[in-house]
């Protein structure tokens, strides 16, 4: 690994087939497919969960994440799509 990009990684002690639980907001928006500030547009109108305060830090619960995640609802149906 190259010293310009050493102080970025931080390797985990999770083996790679256990993810975190909690995420920050960053990582929580990619989890979901979405940008950040999509995901705070998200957070801001309910449709995506709160995080949880630990000491000064903010962790989104990707239980919760994927609860909200799958009450998304569906796009409606575009009557044009039907024309042919």
């Amino acid at each position: 690994m190259s010293e310009e990009f050493a102080p970025y990684f931080r390797p985990s002690a999770l083996p790679l087939s256990c993810a975190p639980r909690g995420l920050a907001r960053t990582a929580a928006a990619e989890y979901i497919g979405i940008s950040a500030s999509k995901f705070d547009e998200l957070v801001a109108d309910g449709r995506m969960p709160p995080p949880k305060e630990i000491g000064r830090r903010r962790v989104w619960d990707r239980h919760a994440l994927d609860d909200a995640f799958s009450a998304l609802e569906e796009p409606s149906a575009n009557p044009w799509d039907e024309v042919v």
